[in-house]
C-alpha cells in the first residue's frame, strides 16, 4: 500500500528516538493548530493555603488515575552556596536520598520499591525539590517517607564519604569531555568570582573539603517552613489530606528564608574575550559564546523567548541552524537559549565543528546574531515562531504533574499566580517590531566571551584577529 508523505514521515518518526522532536523540528510543520484561551488550571481542583507554621501548600486534584504525586521544594538552591562549599547542595541532596528517619539507605530503598514508588532529591540553583509518586492507595505511607527524607535526613558518614568519590570522579570524567569542557570554562569566563561561575556539581578543590557539618548546614539554611512549598497533585480527598500534612509537618520549624544569591555584574564580559582550552588530540572544536542574559521575572522574558527561538532556539526552523547546518554543513546541530534564574545568568550559542572550519563557524554565528538587529524577522517568521512556542507550552502542561510543578516554580521566584493563563496571550500581542526591539537592545555580538575547546596550535591562528587569545591547559 502506498503511503503518503505526511504518513511516511509519521512513521519514520515512531520508529526512532525522540520521535516528537523529530516532528517539532521540521520547520514547515505544524504541529498544532490555534489552542483556543481557557484556564489552565481549573479553579474547583486548585487549593491554595498554609499549614499552621506558614508552611504555603499547593493541592491539585485529579482523580482521573488512582496516582499520587508529592512533594516540597524550596525557595533558594546551589546558588547561595559560598564558592569554597560549591558543590554541597548536590552531595546533600544525593545523601538525602540515602537513609532517612529510622531507615538507613537500603531500609528506605526498600520501602520505596516495595510500594512501586519512585522518590528523588533534585538539587537546582534556585531551588531544592524532594518529590515521592506512586499508587494513591499507598498515600499515607508515601507521604511518611516524604515526611521522613525532608525532615530527618541521616546523613551519615559512610554515606557521605561514598557519595562524595562519586560526586569526584564525575567531576574527574568531565575533563576528558570536550562537550562538559567548553560548558565549565564558559561559565567560569562569564561569572569569575561568581558562584555561577562554578558548577552546580562542584569542583575538584571545592568537593573534597565536604563533610557532614557542612551537609547539615546547608539542610538547616534552605530547608525549613518558611522556605518550603509543600505540593500534592493527583487522586485523593482533599480534606482528609488537609488534616494528614498538618500532622506530618505543621511542626516542622518556621525559619526563614535564606539572603538570594548576589547578582553578577550587569554586563559581562565588557569586551571580547577569547578563551582557547588546549586539547591537541581533538579533531572537532566545541565552540560557546555569549554575554549577560536575565532573570526569570524579567518583564522581557516572553519577547526574549521568542526573539532567542527564531536565533537559535526552535531547531530545525532557527536561522543559526538554516545557516551553519543546512547551508553550509559546518555542524550538525547549534542552539542558542538564555539561562533564567533568580539572578540573570548568561545568553549562550554552543555547538561544535571540525577544527579547520572553526573561525568559519564562529563568523557565521556572529552574523546570524548582527543579523537579528539589522535584518530582523518579518511578521510572518514572528508568527511562525509564535505559534511555536504556544504549541511548545501547550503540549508541556499536558499532565497534572506538569502544570503543579509550574505553579510551584511561579512560587519560587515571586511571579504573578495566573503566569500560565496569561502566557499565550501575552505572546500573541508582540509583534515583529517589538521582536527587532529586543534583538538590538539585548544582543551584543561585539563584546562576547567566546570559549573554544581543541589544540591550541591551530585554534589560536585563527582566533587572534578576534582579539586577544588567553590559552587554558585543562
Amino acid at each position: 500500500m502506498k503511503m503518503t508523505n505526511f504518513r511516511m514521515l509519521f512513521v519514520l518518526c515512531l520508529l526512532v528516538p525522540g520521535w516528537l522532536a523529530c516532528l517539532s523540528m521540521r520547520p514547515d510543520f505544524d504541529l498544532v493548530g490555534e489552542i483556543p484561551d481557557r484556564p489552565i488550571v481549573d479553579e474547583e481542583r486548585l487549593q491554595r493555603f498554609e499549614l499552621s507554621n506558614g508552611l504555603n501548600v499547593l493541592l491539585l486534584e485529579d482523580h482521573r488515575f488512582p496516582k499520587i504525586s508529592m512533594g516540597v521544594s524550596t525557595r533558594r538552591g546551589g546558588a547561595t552556596e559560598a564558592l569554597s562549599e560549591a558543590g554541597v547542595s548536590s552531595l546533600m541532596t544525593e545523601v538525602m536520598e540515602r537513609g532517612a528517619g529510622k531507615r538507613d539507605a537500603l531500609a528506605l530503598a526498600e520501602a520505596v520499591d516495595g510500594l512501586g514508588a519512585s522518590l528523588g532529591v533534585m538539587p537546582g540553583w534556585d531551588s531544592i525539590t524532594v518529590y515521592i509518586s506512586g499508587l494513591s492507595r499507598d498515600e499515607s505511607e508515601l507521604l511518611a517517607i516524604l515526611r521522613d527524607v525532608v525532615r530527618a535526613p541521616r546523613f551519615e558518614e559512610d554515606e557521605i564519604e561514598r557519595a562524595r568519590r562519586e560526586q569526584l570522579a564525575v567531576i574527574g570524567r568531565s575533563k576528558d569531555d570536550p562537550a562538559s569542557l567548553v560548558r565549565q570554562h564558559f561559565t567560569e569566563t562569564m561569572f569569575p568570582g561568581h558562584r555561577y561561575g562554578v558548577p552546580m556539581i562542584g569542583s575538584a578543590d571545592s568537593v573534597p573539603t565536604l563533610d557532614q557539618q557542612k551537609l547539615r548546614a546547608c539542610y538547616d539554611r534552605v530547608f525549613n517552613a518558611r522556605s518550603a512549598i509543600l505540593f500534592v497533585s493527583g487522586d485523593f480527598d482533599a480534606a482528609q489530606l488537609r488534616q494528614d500534612l498538618e500532622a506530618a509537618f505543621g511542626d516542622w520549624r518556621e525559619g526563614q528564608v535564606a539572603p538570594a544569591v548576589e547578582a553578577p555584574p550587569a554586563i559581562f564580559p565588557e569586551a571580547q574575550h577569547i578563551v582557547v582550552v588546549d586539547r591537541p588530540e581533538l579533531v572537532q572544536s566545541r565552540i560557546m559564546l555569549g554575554h549577560e542574559g536575565m532573570s526569570r521575572s524579567n518583564d522581557l522574558r516572553v519577547v526574549n523567548g521568542i526573539m532567542n527561538g527564531i536565533l537559535g532556539g526552535n531547531g530545525f526552523s532557527s536561522r543559526l541552524m538554516r545557516k551553519i547546518r543546512s547551508d553550509e554543513g559546518l555542524t550538525y546541530g547549534v542552539y542558542s537559549g538564555v539561562a533564567m534564574r533568580r539572578q540573570p545568568g548568561a545568553f549562550q550559542v554552543s555547538t561544535f565543528t571540525r577544527v579547520p572550519e572553526t573561525r568559519r563557524v564562529v563568523d557565521l554565528i556572529l552574523e546570524e546574531i548582527r543579523g537579528m538587529q539589522d535584518s530582523p524577522p518579518d511578521e510572518e517568521m514572528v508568527g511562525k515562531a509564535k505559534s511555536y512556542d504556544i504549541g511548545r507550552f501547550s503540549l508541556g502542561l499536558e499532565t497534572t504533574g506538569a502544570v503543579l510543578s509550574s505553579l510551584v516554580d511561579l512560587e519560587i521566584h515571586d511571579l504573578p499566580e495566573n503566569s500560565l493563563d496569561t502566557y499565550r496571550q501575552r505572546v500573541r500581542v508582540l509583534s515583529a517590531a517589538d521582536v527587532a526591539e529586543e534583538a538590538r537592545r539585548f544582543l551584543h555580538p561585539d563584546r562576547m566571551g567566546i570559549v573554544v575547546v581543541g589544540p591550541a596550535s591551530e585554534l589560536v591562528p585563527q582566533l587572534e584577529s578576534l582579539g586577544s587569545v588567553e590559552v587554558i591547559t585543562p
